[in-house]
């Protein structure tokens, strides 16, 4: 499964839970967690609010396509 998202590795940097996200934006934990596994992903308006939940650059929660 390829990585798209590092949202489980800035949650981890923030000693945060998926639970916490989840219950911060109203969502299944189910669904964080698959999101946090990288086998679904968050919409782009998610993604958004995620960064801005957790003061970071929507960036900062994608892996980069440039090496």
């Amino acid at each position: 499964m390829k990585q798209i998202n590092r949202l489980k590795v800035v949650l981890v940097e923030q000693s945060k839970t998926g639970k916490w996200l989840a219950d911060s934006i109203n969502k299944d934990v189910a669904t964080v967690s698959r999101w946090c596994s990288n086998v679904t992903q968050p919409p782009l308006k998610v993604l958004f609010e995620i960064a801005e939940l957790l003061d970071v650059d929507i960036k900062d929660l994608l892996v980069s396509t440039k090496k």
